[in-house]
């Protein structure tokens, strides 16, 4: 009997670093809008990769859409952004789910080269946090954790109902520059208390920088994942 077509969407260009040969933990790590893989490719040549265990970091590309907010611009866009403000429907709902699911099947392709989910990290900066917080609390098997970057919580008000079990105590590493113009402050510490009070273990931390990732919080990234991904491996 031949095998059931593969329903999984396809998968994106990315692409890859390896921290070390046989690598057997993964970071997935999704840019912002606008942006591409090439955006946070260098912060592999920032960590001390000594520290990590060997870890195959992937940066893939967002796909081409128009954006409601630039004009219908079309660029990379994990989503489009419907409004200017941050009130809920903000983010396309449906795009949203898309391209979490398109981030499932990244992660199946790790797992068919040998890694399992729980030696996986969701890393995500601006809208590729936003998603990287999404999809990572709603995976159905257990993640090795969450690095979410000047970003905030999108659906919060799905989260009950759609969190997976699996993943209820997912460490999630939250950073925000306090002086970050695009996604201010206060929607990141918000959403990082939020998901305190659902009684996820969150590491927040606070910065003086703008919408950007500064060299004391690329420190404190590495720091945690080598917990992470060391207690995973």
């Amino acid at each position: 009997m031949p095998s059931p077509p593969d329903s999984r969407p396809a998968l994106l260009p990315a692409i890859e670093r390896l921290s070390g040969g046989d690598p057997h933990c993964a970071v997935i790590w999704l840019h912002g809008l606008g942006a591409d893989g090439h955006d946070f490719e260098p912060i592999v040549d920032e960590f001390d990769l000594a520290r990590l265990p060997p870890t195959r970091f992937v940066f893939p590309h967002a796909p081409m859409r128009p954006v409601t907010i630039n004009g219908g611009y079309v660029m990379r866009a994990w989503y489009d952004v419907v409004s200017a403000d941050f009130s809920s429907g903000r983010e396309e709902a449906n795009q949203l789910r898309e391209s979490a699911a398109r981030i499932s099947a990244l992660i199946t392709r790790e797992n068919e080269r040998g890694i399992p989910d729980r030696r996986i990290v969701l890393a995500g900066f601006s809208q590729g946090g936003v998603l990287a917080l999404h999809a990572g609390l709603r995976h159905p098997r257990r993640l090795a954790g969450v690095v979410a970057l000047s970003c905030y919580l999108p659906l919060p008000d799905t989260l009950a109902a759609e969190a997976a079990p699996e993943n209820a105590d997912l460490p999630l590493f939250i950073a925000h520059g306090r002086a970050d113009p695009v996604i201010p402050y206060d929607y990141g510490a918000s959403s990082a208390r939020l998901l305190k009070a659902c009684g996820y273990p969150v590491h927040w931390h606070a910065y003086q920088t703008a919408h950007g990732v500064c060299a004391d919080e690329l420190q404190d990234i590495e720091s945690w994942l080598a917990v992470a991904l060391g207690e995973a491996g």
